[in-house]
């Protein structure tokens, strides 16, 4: 399915579900739709898909944390644990995490990463706004 979310992929021209000529929504293929399974995953709290309790990432316990060194590391290291469990297509070529230098209460998460089965490399940022106390 192609969907777009604004608020996560900065990248893309237009939002939301799109249609085909056909009048069936349109899908992605490739590496968008692997891009797409990232920002999903990436995006997912575990607990909210039914049938798949641990699917997710853990970004969200970082809402009321302090934008400090140590939830960089923390975020860096909840992406990557949810990625290497969920998406075997994807090799992680770079993951950073640091405050945004525009706005103090957030947290900027970048991703670098190859599509394996084409080789392609691709980049992601996340922003996390976290309401903790100001550093």
């Amino acid at each position: 399915m192609r969907f777009v979310h604004p608020d996560f992929d900065l990248t893309a021209g237009t939002y939301g579900l799109q249609a085909a000529t056909s009048g069936r929504i349109d899908m992605v293929e490739a590496d968008a739709s692997v891009r797409q399974a990232v920002l999903i995953l990436l995006t997912t709290r575990p607990g909210e898909r039914v049938m798949m309790p641990t699917y997710g990432c853990d970004l969200y316990q970082l809402i009321f944390a302090p934008n400090d060194a140590t939830t960089a590391g923390l975020a860096i290291h909840y992406v990557r644990r949810a990625l290497e469990r969920w998406e075997p297509r994807i090799d992680i070529l770079d993951l950073d995490a640091s405050q945004s230098a525009i706005d103090p209460a957030r947290l900027d998460i970048r991703l670098g990463y190859r599509v394996r089965p084409t080789l392609n490399e691709e980049q992601l940022m996340l922003q996390l706004q976290l309401m903790g106390p100001p550093v």
